[in-house]
């Protein structure tokens, strides 16, 4: 069973677009393109080489692509990341007939759905998401995402494309481990745990002071 993980960057509020540069993704007057170098050290670029060191294929969205595509192949492979994202295999979500010029890369159809459940039941590496928000947005809607590798920067960004947005789904997440570097990212990896679960603080027998504003909120 092949898992498929998203390994994404997120500001504090939840923000993914266009981390890398300012004109990475400037879909709906976002600004702040680039928000990731201030923050990049040492300890986190150790961080983000060990997301890439157990074999894995990648899986993207048709944006993500056009931009890897335009960027990585044309990237010296000594760059450790270059080496690896031109070397594996790289499944695409689009609705065109376009041919993809990118080494190893192969539509996943007409039926992304299906085409994603069929590879992870098949045999081969993980399956690892990079940027493709609108992509993910499917993914999670349908459960289809078994991990998530999240690393989350000290910044609001008060706007922009979300990784939690409208194909999220309530769902309860376990931390499997986390650490944090000196500029303030933190490394976080969840796997969903089921449905939410929720309880109350409130007694069983609640005043009537308690009572009454709750009927104003109905």
């Amino acid at each position: 069973m092949r898992k498929v993980i998203a390994a994404t960057f997120i500001s504090l509020d939840g923000v993914m677009q266009a981390p890398g540069g300012p004109d990475e993704d400037p879909t709906g007057g976002f600004v702040h393109g680039g928000w990731v170098f201030p923050y990049s050290d040492e300890e986190t670029f150790k961080t983000l080489f060990e997301v890439f060191e157990k074999p894995f294929d990648l899986l993207l969205g048709r944006k993500t692509y056009d931009i890897f595509a335009a960027y990585w192949p044309y990237i010296d492979n000594d760059n450790p990341i270059a080496a690896k994202f031109n070397s594996v295999t790289k499944y695409v979500a689009t609705h065109g007939d376009v041919r993809l010029k990118w080494n190893k890369s192969q539509s996943l159809g007409k039926d992304v759905v299906a085409a994603i459940e069929e590879l992870k039941a098949g045999e081969g590496p993980d399956l690892l998401i990079q940027g493709s928000g609108d992509f993910i947005q499917t993914l999670l809607r349908h459960g289809l995402i078994d991990e998530f590798n999240l690393m989350i920067f000290p910044l609001v960004l008060g706007g922009g494309k979300k990784l939690f947005a409208g194909g999220a789904v309530p769902t309860a997440m376990k931390l499997l481990r986390t650490q944090s570097s000196p500029t303030g990212v933190i490394f976080a990896t969840y796997q969903p745990d089921g449905p939410v679960k929720t309880g109350s603080f409130v007694g069983p027998d609640p005043s009537e002071e308690e009572i009454e504003p709750r009927k104003r909120l109905e």
